[in-house]
């Protein structure tokens, strides 16, 4: 809290100077999240318990305690949530027109409007993400997707034009537990919109969201088997990669977890698309709008507590500007709020799990082990939950583990360069490529860097910019196939011969 300065009169409040950090009192979100005490598993249109009779419990990473009780689907439900999806497909899916599918997925991104603060307080709890972020963005863009793959669905001779194409019928799809809600419409809208039906797994520390997602299919009055939901560990991942009604696979995640799954399904014949790891670079010019930048910064690496795979994780800041820029940027740094993800007021929120605020100390202690200076916000933590004080590194070189392994937390790495080939380099010195930022004031500048970048996304004077209109994927480790746009539903198409 910052120091009172001297009121000019007795009933004036104390004077904060340019800078100081405002205290502001709790502003707790109120919507009620509705959350059952045991979930089932969705499959053909019904809650089912699964056939295991294995549950596991989610955690609230605020507090560490017990949200709620998940079942852990095991063989012979991913066996059934398949033979649901099959059914769904011959006597139900594949016989609606385009305009007749595109009611359903209209339908559903309504109902998510109508009950989209009760879905984002569940998103917050459940993954630890402030409100602010559920509320204003996750929500939102997940309907957005529905409304506009809604209008593709009888529209995909558009796609790919000149080309006979065919839905794969069943796709298994994984989603991971940084965005819950907002992958699941990544992969289920596009799907459906493409004609097939989805056997889905959400994460497992993360699955609340996609299991309440049944509720709203059943309301919209769903075909049953079009969409199944499946929850999870890695090994009910396994079972719908191995399965073989699964004739495609759609996967967000690790790069590890990614190669593994391209040898499962090596010599197989099933379609395969997946969105990966990244290391992205920021890169920031000597003529770029530095105020504007340091936000660009901030957001791009502090967004859901940096757990976005295309998280700004690395600055490169032109050597002439780097001491005022940092200077800039700590100063902001330490302004951020971070704490309870329910309050309003909150900036950065919990770690998803303890495995992950593991994964960051041990990434950061070995920044500091090996030579460069670590900045963090001396803001105060909650004493229950997990949480990381937003952090950056100084004195960076491409050789340390923090510029080269996702950290995929609220830590910066920031290395300097003097001429634009320097920048190019550095940035694609990576085995990533999923995104980078530019910020310059030189539009050829822009035009430059978006080419020579080895990214699948190249955001200009901003970051963390989506739309559902704009397609979303990379290069390299960071996966191949397209989310988003036309390209996200011709992903979903066989071509035929």
């Amino acid at each position: 809290m910052p120091a009172k300065r001297k009121s000019s009169s007795r009933n004036s409040a104390p004077e904060l100077l340019f800078g100081d950090l405002w205290e502001f009192d709790p502003a707790p979100e109120s919507a009620a999240p509705n959350l059952k005490d045991t979930y089932s598993l969705f499959i053909g249109g019904k809650e089912v318990a699964p056939r295991s009779r294995n549950y596991f419990e989610s955690v609230n990473p605020a507090t560490e305690k017990a949200l709620t009780r998940i079942p852990a689907a095991g063989k012979a439900d991913i066996g059934a949530a398949f033979t649901a999806a099959e059914s769904g497909y011959q006597n139900y899916w594949s016989k609606l027109s385009g305009k007749e599918r595109g009611k359903y997925l209209y339908r559903i991104a309504r109902l998510l409007q109508d009950r989209s603060r009760e879905f984002a307080v569940a998103e917050s709890l459940d993954g630890g993400k402030p409100i602010k972020e559920s509320r204003d963005f996750d929500l939102p863009m997940a309907a957005a997707h529905f409304f506009y793959y809604a209008g593709w669905a009888d529209k995909l001779e558009y796609a790919l034009p000149g080309a006979s194409t065919t839905p794969y019928g069943v796709v298994g799809q994984i989603i991971p537990w940084n965005f819950p809600l907002l992958m699941l419409a990544w992969k289920i809208a596009p799907a459906l919109a493409a004609g097939n039906c989805v056997v889905i797994k959400p994460a497992e520390t993360t699955s609340i969201t996609a299991l309440k997602f049944a509720e709203i299919l059943q309301e919209a009055e769903l075909p049953p088997g079009v969409v199944n939901i499946v929850s999870g560990a890695g090994a009910t991942g396994q079972l719908i990669v191995d399965h073989p009604a699964a004739k495609k696979i759609a996967f967000t995640g690790s790069t590890a977890v990614g190669k593994a799954i391209m040898r499962s399904t090596a010599g197989t014949g099933k379609g395969l698309t997946l969105e990966l790891g990244g290391k992205a670079a920021n890169i920031v010019f000597d003529d770029a709008p530095i105020d504007q930048a340091v936000e660009g910064v901030v957001n791009g690496i502090f967004f859901n507590q940096g757990h976005v795979c295309c998280a700004g994780s690395r600055l490169l800041v032109q050597e002439s500007i780097a001491k005022a820029f940092v200077q800039k940027l700590k100063a902001r740094i330490a302004t951020l709020r971070v704490g309870d993800p329910l309050d309003k007021n909150t900036d950065i929120g919990a770690i998803n799990s303890k495995g992950q605020l593991d994964k960051i100390t041990e990434l950061v202690a070995s920044g500091v082990s090996e030579g460069a200076e670590l900045f963090q916000s001396k803001c105060s933590l909650p004493k229950q939950g997990y949480f990381f004080r937003p952090s950056l590194f100084q004195g960076v070189t491409q050789s340390h583990r923090i510029a080269r392994e996702e950290i995929f937390g609220p830590v910066l790495s920031i290395l300097t360069f003097r001429t634009v080939g320097e920048a190019i380099e550095k940035a694609n010195n990576t085995a990533y490529g999923l995104s980078a930022g530019v910020w310059t004031d030189k539009g050829s500048k822009i035009l430059k860097m978006s080419t020579a970048l080895k990214a699948g996304v190249v955001w200009a004077n901003t970051y963390n910019k989506f739309d559902p209109t704009s397609p979303f994927g990379g290069y390299k480790e960071s996966g191949f196939g397209r989310e988003g746009g036309k390209q996200g539903v011709a992903d979903y198409l066989k071509i035929n011969a």
